[in-house]
């Protein structure tokens, strides 16, 4: 594998999520670069959507002068294809090109009925971000084509990595243009099964009966299904984040994959020592500051401060278990109040000025629809706020359970908790994440990182990974797996319930929390990076084996 390694004089990663913070996929690169940097220096190149402008330029690339960036003024890239050239600001600060697509759309209708000459990719059923993420893909792909001729590289010396169906057609294009480049094809999650479950279909009890084919012309997912198929099997190496997913993979793309490369941390994003317990206090501060700005109670220091957090898709993270076993709490006698906090961006219309108001001159008056934060696009459509309301949380005096929903991306910038999401984890007390559809399960593992204890489901990755290594259960590892099936919805909220009562029963500072949380921190100890990284070496040693396969006659 070391030899393997040696052999790579550039390694390109591309993704949407490159500098671009709007899911998962952006923890999973950033925290991994520093690691992969440490192995390949400036030979590793993150590739990236220039999506920003003059009046909103990008908080995460530092513009700097480097070898990249001289090369990249020598290069030739397409008409309409521009490229800016830096680091990525984040630990490790790995070299990142923004690539600036627009001009692909000119060439659109002749590079798709190129894709299905070659591979057989059917764009005529697109819409949505299809056509977006394509213009991006191609226009990564011939970036890297360019730099790897100006700077004199031998292209088989090369590894070019893809993550998810947004950049697949640029792997198809490398394939094609300059087949000597080894790729690799990452899928965090098959954009059909994605479908089947948000569209409210059994997956798991009906999985071997599905044909992927079949149920993309059933959900109009055509376009992005076949491109994803066409790039696992083009792929000189195709890697899932799972061994749930890869199961995935060979029913609906026909095809398992050729390694499990599983998502690890960097334990770097964590403060230590005393720089932690002035973490979790300033955050603890700010999420009680916010709810008592918002409905008028006060809470107690010893208050149980839970959230789960994630994209918004309403079933598939569970958002639907989550709220229905905080209704169940609310019915029991508890050892002491509970904030539950929904921190899931939706669309949101921008700050409530009222509650940002009541914060800024540190005033707790109890304020209409005491459960949102910000304001909303879609309220009546927004099924977390409607559910809310559904299952009767009004946040009065009398309320032991009080739910807070801040449909807002966690940037530090949003207006009324003005703080990241990684500063605001440490003051929560426990996590919840009943997913139904969890690839891997990014949440739980920042979680248990951050010593924060979590609830997560044996449907994702990591709940599974967690029993495989025994650390299910609060004390062995600070995380509850609860088994989920397609049947069992009922018996997850109870579970669900009864964890987060058990929990709230111990002493805010008491030596079982201590233990629990030390736990969850070892239970992360053994997921980071330089544990992971093999994983995904060996991905690179496949392509690279496959490549020569295939080129060398």
């Amino acid at each position: 594998m070391d030899n393997c390694k040696q052999e790579i004089e550039l390694l390109f990663e591309t993704s949407w999520e490159v500098c671009n913070k709007i899911g998962g996929i952006y923890a999973v690169l950033s925290t991994k670069a520093k690691t992969l940097k440490e192995q390949f220096k400036d030979r590793v190149i993150f590739i990236g959507p220039d999506v920003w402008t003059s009046d909103n330029p990008s908080p995460y690339l530092i513009e700097t002068n480097t070898a990249l960036d001289r090369i990249a003024r020598k290069a030739m890239f397409p008409a309409g294809v521009d490229v800016r050239v830096g680091r990525w600001d984040i630990p490790g600060k790995p070299l990142a090109v923004l690539v600036k697509f627009d001009g692909m759309y000119k060439t659109k209708d002749a590079d798709y009925s190129r894709m299905w000459d070659l591979y057989k990719v059917d764009s005529l059923h697109a819409y949505g971000d299809y056509d977006e993420g394509c213009a991006f893909g191609r226009a990564a792909a011939a970036v890297i084509k360019a730099l790897v001729e100006a700077s004199g590289t031998a292209p088989d010396k090369v590894v070019a990595h893809f993550d998810e169906w947004t950049t697949a057609m640029g792997l198809l294009a490398l394939k094609a243009d300059m087949p000597q480049i080894a790729t690799v094809f990452t899928t965090h999650a098959t954009s059909i099964g994605r479908s089947i479950c948000g569209n409210g279909k059994p997956l798991y009890s009906y999985l071997q009966a599905y044909n992927g084919d079949q149920m993309a012309a059933e959900l109009n997912m055509q376009s992005k299904h076949s491109l994803e198929k066409a790039a696992a099997w083009q792929a000189d190496c195709f890697t899932t984040v799972s061994d749930v997913t890869s199961r995935e993979a060979g029913q609906l793309l026909e095809k398992k994959a050729e390694e499990v490369t599983p998502n690890g941390f960097e334990p770097n994003f964590v403060p230590v020592g005393k720089k932690y317990d002035l973490a979790r206090a300033a955050a603890r501060r700010r999420f009680i500051d916010v709810a008592e700005s918002l409905t008028g109670n006060e809470f107690s220091d010893d208050t149980l401060i839970v959230a789960t957090s994630g994209r918004l898709e309403f079933r598939n993270k569970g958002y639907d278990v989550y709220l229905d076993a905080l209704k169940k709490l609310s019915e029991r006698q508890l050892a002491r109040p509970i904030l539950a906090f929904v921190l899931v961006p939706g669309w949101s219309a921008g700050v409530r000025s009222d509650l940002a108001e009541n914060i800024e001159h540190r005033q707790h008056g109890r304020l209409s629809d005491p459960v949102i934060t910000h304001r909303l696009n879609n309220y009546a459509e927004d099924p977390i706020v409607q559910n809310i309301h559904r299952l009767g949380f009004v946040n009065d005096a009398a309320s032991k359970v009080c739910v807070v929903y801040v449909p807002s991306y966690l940037d530090g910038f949003d207006g009324i908790l003005n703080m990241s999401y990684y500063q605001l984890l440490p003051g929560l007390d426990m996590t919840v994440f009943p997913s139904y559809y969890e690839p891997w399960g990014y949440t739980p593992l920042e979680s248990v990182a951050f010593g924060v204890p979590t609830i997560t489901t044996n449907l994702s990755g990591f709940g599974c990974w967690a029993e495989e290594n025994g650390r299910q259960g609060l004390e062995k590892g600070g995380v509850v797996v609860v088994e989920r099936n397609d049947n069992n919805y009922q018996t997850v909220v109870d579970a669900i319930a009864d964890a987060l009562t058990s929990f709230s029963s111990l002493a805010p500072k008491g030596k079982d929390v201590k233990s629990i949380r030390a736990a969850a921190k070892e239970t992360a100890a053994m997921a980071q990076w330089k544990d992971f990284i093999k994983y995904y070496d060996n991905a690179y040693c496949i392509a690279l084996s496959n490549r020569d396969m295939r080129t060398i006659k």
